[in-house]
């Protein structure tokens, strides 16, 4: 068996950061691998990036020489949607913040113009189709960034429904949608995400058609869970016409998260 192929690595390069909401920190990714990145970018809403973040006492420069590296010295990936590809070949990207938790949004909290990060990628798996008579987009704040450049990708006279989970009103984040497609806010007040029932709820309140809907719903993966028997079993959707996947899992790393998917626990449908 060949060796596997080591995945290529990007350089991006930090332009600009901005606070969009209380709890999302958009940064603007600039630089020569971001230019090729996006002459090259996949033609879908959800393209999504794997961040590598070393432990900054390493002092590491990127891109990095992971076969130099040993296995505690690795970097951890993390796992973000890019919001929008700009057109003069700068990318932005949101991070979801919870104070000082975890890696990756910290170090967005406090990036500056001129700091780099390497990243894997684009990959992605959705983009509207164009053709359904009815869209359905889930999610909570994880999905803000895929559902919104979905609603950019939307025929102007689309027709359906974008329910969304965040924590209160400040953090409610959209583009303009089209006139035929209505937005319902869930706000968790303080309540911990997946726990609640504020998106299947939602959903089994919805005036449903009959047919040709399209549904995208990503977020927490316990949250994604509880929409399965809804799409599947109660709507009777084709597997076809529904993207459901978890972006993340309450309590869990994101190293945690991607081991799990291969496991009971982590299978959604």
């Amino acid at each position: 068996m060949s060796p596997k192929k080591p995945r290529r690595q990007h350089v991006l390069e930090v332009v600009a950061r901005e606070q969009v909401t209380p709890h999302v920190v958009r940064v603007r990714f600039g630089g020569a691998d971001v230019r090729a990145m996006a002459a090259e970018r996949p033609d879908a809403t959800d393209s999504y990036l794997k961040l590598l973040f070393p432990d900054p006492a390493l002092g590491l420069v990127p891109p990095y020489d992971l076969d130099e590296l040993p296995r505690e010295h690795q970097p951890v990936r993390r796992t973000y949607t890019i919001r929008t590809w700009h057109a003069d070949g700068t990318i932005s990207v949101d991070f979801v913040t919870h104070g000082d938790q975890g890696i990756a949004a910290p170090w967005a909290m406090r990036a500056q113009p001129g700091d780099l990060v390497a990243a894997n990628g684009p990959g992605s798996g959705y983009r509207p189709s164009g053709t359904a008579s009815w869209y359905l987009l889930v999610g909570d704040d994880s999905a803000l960034p895929a559902i919104s450049a979905a609603l950019e990708a939307l025929p102007t006279d689309a027709r359906g429904q974008v329910v969304v989970e965040v924590d209160a009103a400040a953090d409610e984040l959209l583009p303009q949608t089209p006139a035929g497609v209505a937005v319902q806010w869930l706000h968790r007040d303080g309540a911990t995400p997946g726990e609640g029932s504020l998106l299947p709820d939602a959903l089994r309140a919805l005036d449903w058609p009959t047919d040709g809907v399209e549904v995208f719903a990503h977020g927490e993966r316990e949250s994604m869970k509880s929409l399965r028997d809804i799409l599947f079993r109660e709507q009777a959707l084709p597997r076809e016409s529904v993207s459901l996947s978890g972006y993340w899992a309450f309590g869990r790393t994101e190293d945690r998260f991607q081991a799990e998917k291969r496991e009971p626990i982590g299978q959604i449908g």
